[in-house]
């Protein structure tokens, strides 16, 4: 067998040798233990694990054209397959396919199936349900080591798997490999996890090891992270307590986790059960959809009318935003109140010229479910919002935070509107904090800290979208204290002296700030 993954219908990803000699390691189970391995593809682990002395091989593939030469293989859906066998070892790498890719065969499977139906929905993904049965066909004391991607330990869509899984067993190792090339032609953070099945108390802790490093993983660097006690550079080791039930479930050191608990406290009303949140206190939109952003942009030289220089926008997208401030605009054409081209031809001559190298792939766009004329954007989702007469934040959607400590919340003025790689929030009516002053909470390293392990974070790369941008805790201003409002009051100029002049003075004085009103009782 090769090392090349290949990507199928079924969510097939070829696991490495050295990965699945690595995850048998993990196990202690005895030769002669009932082993399954649920979607053995080509059948590597098969292969390694009868080298390494194993037996009792039983397996399922879906793909026919698959793991041919190996006893015990059977050719159906491992989901829908009447197991009455329990085993003490399931291994593997179960495929992970969202819901909306999924063969209509393999939806009308999940459907029909009586443990998809209790504990998933079509936001779940197809990993989920070979987690859950794999610990289904279990023995008590059994062992389950999948490798699989990360996102599900925190995600509001898997919380039912991880109720299941606490409720059923604990965890023993989790290995993190973070953005760690493992699969060819397939960018996505893993982990190897090792699971017990048990309905004693168990450990009452779990091994994690994280490996920061881009290398190929090898044979070396594997046996260094399982038995080396005091790692190199970019591996990580610590302990954290079992997952709980109706929890996230966050892979970070204790002391980091000190620090975010630290720091909901601190956003915490002493008379409230929880923090208030950025939700609250703000409207969030997503950047607009141009559907081609070179046929709208226009260039500095461009000759226009009047008419045609009054329907042009100011727009930002994510590259142009800095911590703080903005580095500058780009025009782009907006005549999305055309109703036909012979009125964009005769009102906006040098539009109708400028978009005419670009008719053909604009009328090829995504259509949303309508005809959209070639001249229009395509999607303007909160055009309104935007459209308000006051300044706003905007932040990328998608910020890489591998290289750097802080992400790039930005004050933008009135009239400036964000494409779809940027989200924007404004604040609400009746809010008192001053924008400036949300603007600089969002950027302080306590903000940061939150976001890296409760945010929505694949990898190295956080997501701001509505969704976890509203869910950000926010530490109000009681107004009824002088100190608390001549804090505000000095963080908000700071702020603005920032946005005019840059300086790393001024980053520091708002972070000294911030650390006196966080240690201020609420």
């Amino acid at each position: 067998m090769t090392n090349k993954v290949e990507k199928n219908k079924f969510g097939q990803y070829f696991t490495p040798e050295a990965v699945v000699d690595f995850m048998i390691s993990l196990t202690d189970a005895p030769s002669d233990a009932q082993v399954l391995e649920p979607s053995c593809g080509a059948g590597i682990f098969m292969e390694r694990l009868q080298k390494k002395g194993f037996y009792n091989l039983t397996a399922y593939e879906i793909d026919p054209s698959l793991a041919h030469g190996f006893d015990g293989v059977q050719y159906q859906s491992f989901v829908t397959a009447h197991i009455t066998q329990k085993f003490d070892l399931v291994i593997g790498n179960p495929p992970y396919i969202r819901w909306k890719n999924l063969e209509p065969a393999l939806k009308e499977e999940l459907a029909a199936h009586p443990l998809w139906q209790t504990y998933f929905n079509r936001l779940c993904d197809y990993l989920f349900i070979f987690i859950l049965k794999s610990i289904e066909v279990l023995n008590d004391q059994g062992q389950l080591i999948f490798i699989c991607p990360e996102y599900w330990l925190n995600t509001t869509h898997s919380l039912s798997l991880r109720n299941y899984m606490v409720q059923n067993g604990c965890f023993e190792q989790i290995y993190h490999f973070n953005e760690t090339p493992i699969f060819d032609n397939a960018s996505v953070s893993v982990i190897v996890f090792k699971y017990i099945k048990t309905q004693s108390r168990g450990k009452s802790t779990i091994q994690v090891t994280k490996y920061h490093k881009s290398k190929r993983l090898t044979s070396e660097i594997l046996t260094t992270l399982r038995h080396h006690n005091s790692p190199p550079q970019g591996i990580e080791k610590f302990e954290v307590a079992q997952f709980k039930q109706n929890q996230r479930w966050l892979l970070a050191p204790p002391r980091e986790l000190t620090v975010i608990q630290a720091f909901e406290q601190a956003c915490t009303p002493t008379q409230a059960h929880s923090y208030p949140i950025i939700g609250e206190i703000c409207h969030i939109g997503n950047g607009m959809v141009s559907g081609l952003d070179k046929a709208f942009q226009l260039p500095a030289s461009q000759v226009l009318t009047t008419n045609e220089a009054a329907h042009v926008l100011p727009v930002i997208k994510a590259k142009q935003l800095a911590q703080y401030r903005y580095e500058t605009t780009t025009p782009y054409l907006f005549v999305n109140h055309i109703q036909s081209e012979t009125v964009l031809r005769k009102d906006f001559p040098h539009f109708f010229a400028h978009l005419q190298p670009y008719k053909n792939q604009l009328v090829q766009r995504y259509q949303y479910n309508r005809h959209i004329p070639y001249w229009c954007w395509a999607f303007l989702r909160s055009y309104r919002l935007f459209s308000l007469p006051v300044a706003r934040l905007f932040v990328p959607c998608k910020e890489r935070i591998s290289n750097k400590n802080h992400f790039r919340f930005s004050w933008v003025p009135a009239g400036v509107f964000p494409t779809q790689d940027v989200t924007a929030l404004f604040i609400k009516d009746g809010v008192q904090e001053s924008i400036y002053y949300v603007l600089a909470f969002l950027n302080s390293p306590q903000v940061f800290a939150w976001l890296r392990h409760k945010g929505i974070v694949k990898g190295s790369i956080v997501e701001f979208s509505e969704k976890p941008l509203s869910s950000i805790p926010f530490r109000a201003i009681d107004w009824q204290k002088p100190t608390e409002v001549q804090l505000h009051q000095q963080i908000v100029a700071e702020c603005q002296a920032y946005i005019i002049q840059p300086q790393p003075a001024l980053l520091a004085n708002i972070e000294g700030l911030f650390h006196r009103l966080f240690a201020m009782p609420q």
